[in-house]
């Protein structure tokens, strides 16, 4: 199964590569795929921007990433 994960775009830099941010962690990612502009949010696997989406999809998705994370550790405390 493959996984890409929404972030917003905060910089666009020369050769199709833009600055993204995840909402924790900003990356350098490749544009290629999509035509975007600072503001929008895209879907991010291994390194390449794959689509858009709105600005809703990708905040939901956040956090269903986030409730899905918190839950996992929970049932697997670190250090125990």
């Amino acid at each position: 199964m493959c996984i890409a994960i929404p972030a917003e775009v905060i910089e666009i830099k020369d050769g199709n590569v833009a600055m993204v941010d995840y909402g924790d962690l900003q990356q350098e990612i490749r544009i290629d795929l999509v035509d975007v502009k600072v503001g929008e949010f895209v879907l991010v696997h291994v390194g390449y921007a794959i689509q858009k989406l709105s600005r809703e999809e990708a905040l939901e998705t956040r956090e269903i990433f986030r409730q899905v994370y918190a839950a996992l550790e929970e049932e697997n405390p670190v250090g125990t």
